[in-house]
């Protein structure tokens, strides 16, 4: 699937900006709130929503809360579950970015550490099951590269 230059084009500009902040977060090794803040600098550089309008943080979920949440218009469309720069990527945390979505009937989540980020279909059936749809490294993501 081709990516639109325009796409392209603000991908390319907006890791450049972040890039060195990613690193540097990387290097000082961050906490998970300090991780949404740069997650939410990436929605906006990077991905082009606007975080004032699009994105809402600490999204209720039945008494806890999901990291972030994005609305596309007016209606919520996808959840974030964000863990620590440095935090590996695990199973149990799919299980619990998965839940919240299921929790609010969202059929997208991701779930990121700033760095790699993995994108979830969300599959309503007896029981709840997820299809990983895409994963990325945005520090080696390069959107002329077909995979």
């Amino acid at each position: 699937m081709n990516i639109p230059k325009k796409v392209c084009d603000r991908l390319n500009a907006g890791m450049k900006q972040m890039r060195p902040i990613i690193e540097d977060q990387r290097s000082r090794d961050v906490s998970e709130a300090d991780t949404v803040k740069l997650v939410m600098d990436l929605l906006e550089v990077v991905f082009g929503f606007d975080k004032y309008a699009d994105v809402t943080s600490e999204h209720a979920i039945r008494g806890t809360y999901c990291d972030l949440a994005v609305k596309i218009g007016e209606k919520l469309k996808l959840l974030i579950e964000v863990k620590a720069i440095g935090i590996s990527l695990e199973d149990r945390h799919v299980k619990q970015a998965v839940d919240y979505a299921a929790n609010q009937g969202i059929e997208w989540v991701a779930l990121t550490n700033g760095i790699t980020w993995r994108l979830y279909f969300v599959i309503f059936a007896k029981p709840i099951d997820k299809q990983l749809i895409a994963e990325l490294d945005l520090t080696q993501a390069d959107c002329k590269d077909e995979a």
